[in-house]
């Protein structure tokens, strides 16, 4: 069992910046990836980010790449996503996620934080 917890979301202008924080607890010796995934009102949940937590190799989705940063830290088995550049249509319910497999599927992620809420006003 893996616990995960987010903190760090809130309300932005467009162009600011956020940064959202994932505290991992449990066996995280099975989380070799931790991601970061986003729900919007209306839409399906969507793959932001991951990183693998061995070698710090990172993957993000087209539409954040230059802006979201993925990053972690081992010695606080934590995971970071820094968020700059911030648009409207980056509102979304914000979730950390762990996997044992290499993936950018919601379906392959085992455990799941509460998710923490991102707006970005205009």
């Amino acid at each position: 069992q893996v616990q995960l917890v987010e903190s760090g979301g809130g309300l932005v202008q467009a162009g600011g910046s956020l940064r959202l924080s994932c505290t991992a607890s449990g066996r995280t010796f099975s989380s070799s990836f931790m991601g970061w995934f986003r729900q919007a009102p209306g839409k399906e949940r969507e793959f932001v980010a991951r990183i693998r937590w061995s070698s710090g190799t990172t993957r993000y989705t087209d539409s954040v790449k230059g802006r979201f940063t993925i990053s972690r830290d081992t010695g606080t088995n934590r995971v970071y996503l820094q968020m700059d550049n911030l648009k409207p249509e980056d509102t979304a319910v914000y979730y950390c996620a762990s996997s044992s497999v290499i993936s950018t599927i919601p379906g392959d992620y085992s455990y799941w934080g509460q998710g923490t809420q991102v707006t970005v006003s205009s």
